[in-house]
This record gives structure tokens, sequence and C-alpha cells, in this order.
């Protein structure tokens, strides 16, 4: 159980290995950083969870994918200025005995995530 997420380039069919992700948690407009990590070659953290489920408390997180930095890396040729820069994902975890899992699947298009499991 706990925190996890997973990114998925849709453009290839495959994970978003090497894009870069904060986890915030959040009060109101007020955001602290807590992790700031670079998915692996599965699109995951390479720590596994975000939280275990021990660690993750009720309330507000934020989730901020460089979707721009990994396609420019990726050698994608984007417009200036790109049409997706940063994906913010603004969720909240009401049950901590439940486990979160956002997961996010992304071209520089287009951007779709929900509670997976």
């Amino acid at each position: 159980m706990g925190l996890s997420t997973h990114v998925l380039d849709t453009t290839i069919g495959a994970p978003a290995s090497g894009m870069e992700v904060c986890l915030y948690t959040t009060q109101g407009q007020a955001a602290t950083l807590v992790k700031q990590f670079t998915l692996n070659t599965d699109g995951r953290n390479p720590d596994g969870l975000l939280y275990d489920n021990a660690s993750l408390k009720t309330g507000t997180y934020r989730l901020v994918f460089d979707v721009a930095g990994y396609f420019r890396a990726r050698g994608a040729v984007l417009p200036n200025p790109n049409f997706l820069s940063l994906v913010t994902i603004d969720f909240g975890v009401a049950d901590v005995s439940a486990h979160y899992h956002v997961p996010l699947l992304v071209s520089p298009w287009s951007y779709s995530t929900y509670r997976g499991s």
C-alpha cells in the first residue's frame, strides 16, 4: 500500500524513462517539496513507493512531471513555446490504508491520469 506513480510515453508505447518528477505536500496554495526523482527504465520511482503505508498521511499532494524536458531529451522537435511543459496533478488522500497509484499517460500534446490500483 502507500503512494506510487508510473509514466507511459504514448508516442512510443513505453515507459517514460528519464523523466524528472517532483512530489509535494500541499496546504492551500502552499507546496512543500518532499522528493525529486528521475523515473527508471520502467517509468517508476527508482526507490519504489513515494510513501509507504506507514508514512502516507491524509491530506493533499502534488506531482509535477517535466514533460517538455523529457521529450526534448528524447530528441522530439517541440514548438516554442511548447504546448505542455510541466504537468501538475493535485490529488487528495482520504484513506491511508488504501493504495494510491497516480499513473500518467503523456505525449507532447496530451495527457491523461486516473487513480490506479
